[in-house]
């Protein structure tokens, strides 16, 4: 899901052009209903039927159906589709061509800022306590938490303003990725389901991302954590919960708090270029043999630590990344943002 020219998450930038009809969504062509009514709400509950297949109330009929029979209750149903319609800015986001890329020295300057690193020594220092405990319980450093956080909603600042349900319905309705969003509506009813939050209340992107640290509704189902055993995973208002989640999320994932994520290394024009990806792990030492040392100019840890040689893109800054760079990428599949995580978490507090 991520294009490599311009290495951000989808859910925030979004990559295709505005083709979309929107009068599709209401189109009602009563022959084709009254025609093939049966084998329509058949396929609406067997696979995903689109846009062009289907008037949404149909489809919506035959996902309830559907959502019954996954253990979702009636009334979670009916407050949860309550005046539910599709939202045309939903598609018109998803099909959205950037109108232009970044490197990576502008995407840093815009998101490892000072601003928002002295915000997060700020934030560290007074969620240290919890903090340092949540870090301690799941094997977390604390500053790869709030790098993290910074880095998804600028500290739960920015978390998406949309409904997560009609988003996703909006979405598994559309028929692109139909299956992938269907699952996701799923989920975001299960979590409504076990009472975590309210329909109303449970905000997000346009692509469903929801909360601070902007898990998709399976992911949440997965990772998200009662850290205060008030009976809620609550990832949209409660610190130690958002905390405790997304350290959860790391942990699960293989993080090690023995080791930071990488660091910056000047490579020698003699490294072959085959040496570069993470398809290559070499002991720091093998690198040292092959002359790459830190960007300062100072030899590298001696560390029994395998590592992969990076590009930030073509030609660009080089990196020597461990294991907890890979736990990084499955966050978010970006280069630009796990280096960036990696650069804020730094700057945020010292090894």
């Amino acid at each position: 899901m991520k294009n490599r020219s311009l290495q951000v998450d989808p859910r925030s930038w979004h990559k295709r052009a505005v083709t979309h009809r929107m009068s599709i969504f209401r189109s009602t062509t009563r022959l084709a209903r009254a025609s093939c009514a049966g084998a329509i709400l058949f396929a609406g509950l067997s696979s995903s039927a689109g846009a062009a297949e289907i008037d949404f109330d149909s489809w919506l009929a035959a996902f309830r159906t559907e959502a019954l029979g996954r253990g979702i209750s009636p009334a979670t149903l009916a407050s949860s589709f309550e005046n539910v319609e599709p939202i045309p800015r939903v598609i018109e986001l998803d099909r959205k061509q950037p109108e232009f890329t970044l490197t990576w020295d502008q995407y840093y300057a815009k998101v490892v800022n000072d601003l928002r690193v002295q915000r997060g020594r700020e934030l560290l220092a007074q969620h240290r306590a919890v903090l340092t405990e949540i870090g301690a319980k799941y094997g977390v450093q604390p500053r790869f938490v709030v790098a993290l956080w910074g880095i998804e909603t600028d500290f739960g600042r920015i978390t998406g303003g949309f409904n997560v349900i009609p988003a996703l319905a909006t979405l598994a309705y559309d028929g692109r990725r139909a299956t992938y969003f269907r699952g996701e509506l799923i989920a975001a009813l299960t979590i409504i389901e076990r009472g975590h939050v309210g329909p109303r209340e449970m905000k997000g992107s346009w692509a469903g991302a929801m909360g601070q640290p902007q898990f998709m509704p399976s992911t949440f189902l997965n990772f998200a954590v009662d850290y205060n055993g008030d009976g809620r995973a609550d990832i949209w208002r409660t610190p130690v919960d958002i905390f405790a989640s997304a350290a959860n999320y790391l942990a699960k994932s293989g993080w090690r708090d023995d080791l930071t994520w990488g660091r910056a290394v000047s490579a020698q024009a003699l490294v072959d270029r085959g040496q570069y990806g993470l398809g290559v792990s070499r002991p720091l030492s093998d690198w040292q043999t092959l002359g790459i040392q830190r960007r300062e100019g100072t030899t590298l840890p001696k560390r029994p630590i395998n590592a992969s040689l990076i590009e930030a893109e073509a030609n660009g800054p080089t990196f020597l990344v461990y294991e907890n760079y890979r736990v990084l990428l499955k966050w978010n599949r970006s280069t630009f943002f796990a280096l960036a995580v990696g650069h804020l978490a730094d700057r945020i507090g010292s090894e």
